[in-house]
């Protein structure tokens, strides 16, 4: 125990005044609206069954990093085939998509580079900006001209990233690719991309944002823990990225490797997504039902074609009650508050999975309409 923790309990109590404290709540029989688990693969038999088998000749932890004793044949077998999934020469397994993003952004750009960051990007990625030794510049969100403009500041830096999410996680809005790419040529700046949201849910064949608009950034960062339905993260990109990221990127060296049952459920899961068009397709009819039905109920929703749907309170401690009553009707959605999003932009964020049948799709709809009213945010 701290010697004394009155200084811990001051800021505890400061952030319950402002309604921010956190608690962490045990998923029982609710209707959980809030799962990334997009195409419903994290109870899949086929996934597992892979990593029951595997367990079994493996057992259940690696016993180290990748560069000592934790390296087996899964860890190779499932980075070629995130390769082939995502077409790239080579990717490398992390053990988590943050440690994914940390390790690329810390290691990547050196003394006299800059980071060029999306205003909304996820937390791992602005941490990752803050261990860099490059300097960091934030663009306004998916603002295209802002973007420029910093590409035009920054002209005199030896090197240039852009770093954007694919799906941006608390707006489900998905980052123009295919003009940021052209922005990134005109400039000669690199792309890092971070596709946790986009990987199995966007593009044809669910190989994320990057194919969505038919692209090819220089670094696709993800996580297997998403629509994947495992555990992990992934960097793809050439082979020489790779081999470098191997021998500088902290957070692959001197971390302990993901269970190889782990990579048995995954490599099964990118057989079955890419096999999956019908998932998505069904995916996205219960994303359009439910936006258009509580835009029409009043509710103010964000997002673009992906399973995230913000549906925007504003009020923190309004935003709070809201999820409370929620989870008092049977229906696990969260409230988002400050600081993961800006003071005004407190929310419900809901997202969709494949495993959401059209009765719960209804009910979800009858609750917020009935809540919303009580709490005279709509008519």
């Amino acid at each position: 125990m701290l010697n004394d923790e009155r200084w811990l309990n001051k800021r505890l109590d400061k952030m319950k005044e402002a309604g921010l404290t956190r608690h962490l709540r045990k998923i029982n029989n609710q209707s959980v609206f809030s799962s990334n688990d997009y195409l419903g693969l994290a109870k899949d038999t086929r996934l597992i069954s892979a990593a029951k088998r595997t367990l079994d000749d493996w057992g259940v932890g690696s016993s180290g990093s990748r560069l000592t004793t934790g390296n087996c044949e899964w860890h190779e077998k499932l980075e070629r085939r995130i390769a082939e999934f995502k077409q790239t020469e080579a990717a490398l397994l992390f053990s988590s998509g943050y440690l994914a993003n940390i390790g690329v952004l810390s290691s990547l750009p050196e003394k006299g580079d800059v980071l060029i960051s999306d205003q909304l990007n996820h937390a791992s990625i602005i941490d990752g900006c803050r261990l860099s030794k490059a300097d960091t510049v934030i663009y306004k969100h998916v603002d295209l001209d802002n973007l420029e403009e910093k590409l035009k500041e920054t002209a005199s830096y030896k090197r240039r990233f852009i770093v954007t999410d694919g799906v941006f996680s608390m707006d489900g809005h998905i980052a123009p690719l295919d003009k940021i790419m052209a922005l990134a040529k005109s400039y000669h700046a690199c792309v890092i991309v971070g596709d946790a949201h986009g990987t199995g849910v966007l593009g044809e064949n669910g190989r994320g944002t990057s194919e969505y608009f038919g692209v090819m950034p220089d670094v696709v960062i993800g996580t297997l823990s998403k629509a994947i339905g495992s555990e992990g993260g992934f960097v793809a990109g050439s082979k020489t990225l790779i081999d470098f990221l191997v021998n500088h990127a902290r957070t692959f060296i001197f971390q302990t490797a993901i269970p190889p049952a782990n990579c048995a459920a995954s490599y099964t899961a990118l057989g079955i997504i890419e096999q999956s068009k019908e998932k998505r397709q069904q995916l996205r009819s219960h994303v359009l039902q439910i936006k258009k039905e509580l835009k029409e109920m009043g509710f103010s929703v964000k997002g673009a074609d992906t399973p995230i749907i913000p549906v925007i309170v504003g009020n923190t401690q309004k935003t709070a009650i809201f999820a409370e009553k929620l989870q008092e009707k049977g229906i696990f959605a969260p409230a988002i508050r400050p600081p993961t999003v800006a003071i005004g932009e407190s929310r419900i964020r809901l997202t969709v999975t494949t495993e959401h049948c059209t009765n719960e799709i209804n009910y979800l709809l009858e609750t917020f309409n009935l809540v919303g009213k009580e709490l005279n945010m709509i008519k």
